[in-house]
C-alpha cells in the first residue's frame, strides 16, 4: 500500500458523502492507503477567492502546512474544487512576497518542503494502477456507455493543474475503460456546467447543463461519470428543473468515477451509496446485470 495524506474537504463530509465512501473503497482496491489530515479546514473554494484574495490563499496554505507538519510528502484531494485551490495556492506561493504575506496570516509559517498535491483522477490513471484495476474487475460493465465529464476545475489553467491535455483530457476515460465500461467520445467533456452560477444565475446554469446532458445522450451515453462534487450536484439535481423549463425528458444517471471502480471490483451499489443520487441509477446498472 502506498501512503498518502487525505484531504476530503467539506463536500465529501456532507452533500458528496458517497464520493468519500466510494473513494475509500476504490483506494483500498488499488493499493492506496489514505490517512486523513488531522485538523483540516475548509479550503475556501466556494467563496473565499470571490471575497478576499489573501483569505483564499491562507485557507489552503493552512492545510498544506498541516500536511508538512504531519509528515506527508503527498496529499490527495478527490474534490476538484479543493484540488484546484490547493494547486493554485502552491503556484502563488512560489512568489516570495506572496509567501511572506500568507505566512503572516498563519499562526505557524509554511515549511520549505513542498507537498505534492494529487487529484484522485491523476493517481488512478497511472499505468500501474490501471493494470491493477484491470486485474481486479469482477463484473462486465461493457453495457454502461459512459461520457466522462471533467468540467473546468481538473484541467484549467493547465500551467497550474497540469492535466494530460487541457482541451481533450483522457485520464478519466482511461480509468473508465480499465473498469470495463464503454467510453463515449464526447467533445464537451471540459465545457462548464455552470455550477458556480447555480444560485446567482440559475437560468444560465440550467441552459449550460441542458446542453451537456442532451449532447451526451445524442452521442449514445446512458450515464455520465465525474470527479467534481459541484458538477455532480448540478448535473444530478437540475434534470427535473430542466425538464419542466424546456419540456425535455432527461433522466441520465450521474456517477462518481470511484463508484464505477467500486462496482467493477465487486462492491454492492448500496455499499457505494448509489441510492443517494437524485436520478436513480438502477435502470443503468440493470444493463450490467447489477441488482439494486
Amino acid at each position: 500500500m502506498t501512503r498518502y495524506g487525505y484531504y476530503p474537504g467539506c463536500s465529501l463530509e456532507g452533500t458528496a458523502r458517497e464520493y468519500d465512501v466510494s473513494t475509500r473503497i476504490a483506494c483500498q482496491e488499488l493499493g492506496i492507503e489514505l490517512v486523513e489530515l488531522e485538523g483540516w479546514s475548509c479550503c475556501g473554494a466556494s467563496s473565499a477567492h470571490a471575497t478576499r484574495y489573501w483569505l483564499s490563499l491562507a485557507l489552503p496554505a493552512r492545510n498544506l502546512r498541516l500536511a508538512q507538519e504531519q509528515g506527508f510528502s503527498a496529499l490527495v484531494a478527490p474534490c476538484a474544487m479543493c484540488y484546484a485551490r490547493l494547486r493554485h495556492t502552491q503556484h502563488a506561493l512560489r512568489d516570495p512576497a506572496v509567501r511572506e504575506q500568507v505566512n503572516s496570516l498563519l499562526d505557524r509559517p509554511l515549511q520549505d518542503a513542498e507537498v505534492k498535491v494529487h487529484s484522485l483522477v491523476d493517481l488512478f490513471s497511472e499505468e500501474e494502477r490501471l493494470n491493477l484495476l484491470r486485474s481486479k474487475v469482477q463484473r462486465d460493465l461493457s453495457g454502461l456507455r459512459l461520457a466522462c465529464y471533467y468540467g473546468c476545475l481538473l484541467v484549467r489553467p493547465p500551467e497550474v493543474l497540469e492535466p494530460d491535455d487541457p482541451e481533450y483530457p483522457t485520464m478519466l476515460d482511461r480509468i473508465v475503460e480499465a473498469a470495463g465500461a464503454t467510453v463515449v467520445d464526447w467533445p464537451l467533456k471540459t465545457e462548464c456546467c455552470g455550477g458556480s452560477l447555480s444560485l446567482s444565475r440559475t437560468d444560465i446554469a440550467l441552459e449550460l447543463t441542458r446542453r451537456l446532458l442532451e449532447d451526451a445522450l445524442c452521442r449514445g451515453a446512458n450515464g455520465i461519470v465525474t470527479a467534481c462534487p459541484m458538477c455532480h450536484a448540478n448535473l444530478d439535481m437540475r434534470q427535473q428543473q430542466i425538464n419542466r423549463r424546456y419540456g425535455t425528458q432527461l433522466d441520465l444517471p450521474i456517477l462518481y468515477f470511484t463508484q464505477l471502480v467500486g462496482l467493477a471490483t465487486g462492491h454492492a451499489p448500496k455499499e457505494l451509496l448509489l441510492h443517494h443520487h437524485l436520478v436513480e441509477p438502477w435502470s443503468l446498472l440493470a444493463q450490467a446485470g447489477i441488482p439494486a
